[in-house]
């Protein structure tokens, strides 16, 4: 699974820059405190905020996400019609006795 820099700071795509901040700070004092190495999720959580607290970054980095989920839709619908003509419904054999007469019929 992907995440995205939403993702690392427990924010919805439309958020606010006062709640961006807010967010931020609340998963650093999450993280913070715990007296484990989180140094990678630091990183990934900085670099986040670095993103999206820059309206043009942000305004990028959306587009980013909008172009791959277009091109994830693309690919899914590609991939159920595939499937959908694989299990198109297919007609019956005729029965042996009806395929003899029309067997005969046609000669």
């Amino acid at each position: 699974m992907k995440y995205t820099h939403y993702d690392y700071l427990d924010l919805a795509p439309g958020a606010s820059p006062s709640r961006i901040e807010a967010a931020y700070q609340q998963v650093l004092e999450r993280f913070g405190g715990a007296g484990h190495d989180f140094s990678s999720m630091v990183r990934l959580i900085h670099a986040a905020y670095e993103t999206l607290s820059n309206p043009q970054a942000r305004s990028a980095y959306d587009a980013k996400l909008a172009q791959e989920a277009a091109l994830a839709d693309a690919e899914l619908k590609a991939a159920l019609d595939r499937e959908a003509l694989r299990q198109a419904p297919r007609v019956q054999d005729a029965p042996a006795a009806l395929a003899t007469g029309v067997g005969k019929l046609a000669a």
